[in-house]
């Protein structure tokens, strides 16, 4: 199956709550909107593991709440199947504030294992990174 990436089951609708789980100084975000997705009509936009978004501070320093940034999703509680037909599921809904589209970090440490999902398509979350599961 070289060449096919695994289509992961979005599990996080727009409003969702994440943890934030690098050091930039946000702790809960919000998601406001999935990035370059290809939306149906009247269906609410919703996110998977490795997909960039749009994210409001809820929770963190002064002088990141209630600011708008971009993120990557790296963990996900609702079950995904990948190509070998393994299932995987995390134990909390996580993401990483980046910088730009190419996916930069804003901060230096992840806390917490990553997806391989997110890390194949992220090369620089994937640098920083301790685990990948």
């Amino acid at each position: 199956m070289k060449g096919l990436a695994g289509r992961v089951t979005r599990g996080l609708p727009t409003e969702a709550r994440l943890n934030c789980v690098d050091n930039s100084g946000a702790k809960i975000v919000q998601l406001i909107s999935v990035l370059k997705i290809g939306g149906v009509a009247r269906r609410y936009p919703s996110a998977g593991v490795g997909d960039m978004i749009n994210v409001t501070v809820r929770r963190g320093t002064p002088e990141r709440r209630r600011q708008i940034f971009r993120a990557v999703v790296v963990r996900q509680r609702r079950p995904f199947r990948r190509a070998d037909g393994t299932w995987v599921q995390f134990e909390d809904n996580a993401c990483v504030l980046v910088s730009n589209e190419r996916g930069e970090l804003i901060g230096t440490d992840i806390k917490g294992p990553i997806s391989r999902e997110a890390a194949e398509r992220w090369p620089r979350i994937a640098a920083t990174a301790k685990q990948i599961v």
